[in-house]
């Protein structure tokens, strides 16, 4: 399995919107292609402890099924918007 992680903390202009919008577009990407095993997207919650507003935990059976994910056409397209309201972003991938 390998797993891929990424957390986005967002601008600080309309965060609330453009987080929404965020987490609406990652979780269309949820079922893509085949070899996603685990997909969840979350926002950052109040009174919870957090120092991105956005996260992405995810599972595929392999790298190639990560590499189509990437590569899917939904997801090339959610790409620019993320671009345009991300100050900074992490990302981890690692196998099981």
């Amino acid at each position: 399995m390998l797993h891929h992680t990424v957390m986005w903390k967002l601008h600080d202009e309309d965060k609330a919107g453009n987080v929404a919008q965020a987490v609406r577009l990652l979780q269309g990407c949820a079922a893509i292609v085949p070899g996603i095993v685990r997909f969840e997207v979350a926002a950052a919650q109040p009174g919870l402890e957090c120092t991105y507003d956005v996260v992405l935990n995810s599972t595929f059976d392999d790298g190639a099924a990560l590499a189509a994910y990437q590569a899917h056409p939904d997801h090339v397209a959610i790409k620019p918007f993320m671009k345009s309201v991300v100050a900074s972003r992490q990302c981890m991938d690692y196998e099981t």
